[in-house]
């Protein structure tokens, strides 16, 4: 029973995959539209609809107005320290956070192509995660597709750049092993912290490359 207690609390934290929305985050309704033009200085790096052309950078389009308000929150308040973020959402509004979220979240993702010698083994822990060392499987919180779930604040990952995903996975597992460089804006419960640290680097690589076929 025990057991099994902890693995439901487990369960039900997950789809932390890049740091769910808290419930205190800004709940103020973004406009697209508006948010199409203050996204413009967004573009050089992200592209103007959201899909990066660079693995260095993540594909917003198609993402969930809640994770990407709270990831930009994070950024702004230094929570989730970026290097090549510094600074760019300072004078940034709630109001024009929320607006940048509303016209990423419109967007449609663009998809990509997995490693065939990883997809496999990638397909696996996504769908049945690791039982023998406790991993949950990834589609639990972030769904069978790859869609995420926009309300509860987690993150879709289908057709992210597979470089992106696995250095997400690395850095949360950086931090969960005292590595002060690494991410760790996933909450209280340190659900993809605990997560990334029981998968090994082929593993994780495994699940990115899935990740970046699915669509």
């Amino acid at each position: 029973m025990r057991i099994k207690m902890k693995h439901s609390l487990l369960v039900a934290g997950l789809g932390l995959m890049f740091g769910a929305a808290q419930l205190n985050a800004a709940a103020l309704e973004g406009d697209a539209a508006k948010g199409k033009r203050k996204a413009a200085a967004c573009a050089a790096c992200h592209g103007g609809d959201g899909n990066s052309k660079s693995d260095q950078y993540p594909k917003l389009a198609g993402q969930g107005e809640r994770y990407l308000v709270k990831q930009m929150q994070d950024v702004k308040s230094g929570a989730r320290p970026i290097a090549l973020m510094s600074g760019q959402l300072d004078r940034s509004s709630d109001q024009d956070i929320a607006d940048i979220a509303a016209y990423y979240a419109s967007k449609a993702t663009t998809g990509g192509q997995a490693d065939p010698d990883l997809v496999e083994l990638g397909q696996s822990i996504y769908r049945g995660g690791i039982s023998d060392r406790g991993v949950p499987a990834c589609a639990a919180c972030h769904s069978p597709t790859g869609a995420g779930v926009a309300a509860a604040g987690f993150p879709a990952l289908a057709g992210q750049h597979a470089a992106y995903t696995a250095q997400q996975l690395q850095q949360f597992r950086a931090a969960a092993d005292g590595d002060a460089s690494g991410r760790s804006n996933d909450g209280e419960v340190r659900t993809m912290r605990t997560i990334a640290f029981r998968m090994s680097d082929r593993e994780i690589e495994a699940v990115a490359s899935y990740l970046q076929g699915l669509h």
